[in-house]
């Protein structure tokens, strides 16, 4: 249930950042709040919390002491930065990363595999299948009803055909506790 709560709140902090930010109005000015010259005041001291492109592996694969450094880092250094750290702790983890060579149903051994996590983003196919996992599209996005967590933990622990370590693969969660709204927000009240 706890969970399922956490995952519900980040989807929904996504929806909520991509509805304020999203814009099919090319002319729209800001208002004026930069002293005079149209620019937005962005003066003030600002932090980056947290970045969780793909929920749960900056938890995982970023040890304890490198948190701060990589949620201030820019998406585009993250591999360069912090690639080799997650490829350590995946094949300290999963027995599925275990022997050089092992590939996950991606086709990807640790050191691809770990490429693509560290650059905390979530990837987004503009003109195919929007889903975290389908069957057969892996990682083109993310619909409010894909299972992350059980995604990234086939990928992690389920070896080359999602079959290895099925203790490790799922986190048992296999629906919201609540079903999604047919229009915006999408998300189910709160409790």
């Amino acid at each position: 249930m706890k969970i399922l709560n956490i995952k519900s709140t980040l989807i929904l902090i996504v929806i909520s950042a991509l509805s304020f930010n999203c814009s099919s109005d090319d002319d729209y000015t800001p208002p004026n709040t930069g002293g005079g010259n149209n620019e937005p005041d962005f003066s003030g001291v600002y932090a980056q919390q947290d970045q969780m492109g793909r929920p749960a592996v900056n938890t995982v694969f970023v040890s304890s002491d490198s948190k701060n450094m990589f949620n201030t880092t820019i998406p585009s250094e993250q591999n360069a930065d912090f690639q080799n750290m997650f490829q350590t702790n995946l094949e300290a983890l999963s027995p599925a990363f275990a022997n050089p060579g092992d590939m996950n149903a991606l086709g990807q051994d640790a050191a691809a595999f770990t490429t693509l996590l560290a650059t905390d983003v979530l990837n987004l196919s503009l003109d195919g299948t929007t889903t975290f996992y389908d069957g057969t599209n892996v990682l083109t996005g993310r619909a409010l009803a894909d299972d992350v967590i059980t995604v990234e933990l086939l990928l992690i622990f389920g070896g080359e055909d999602f079959s290895e370590n099925p203790t490790l693969s799922n986190d048992n969660v296999d629906a919201n506790d609540k079903p999604f709204l047919t229009s915006f927000p999408y998300l189910a009240a709160p409790w």
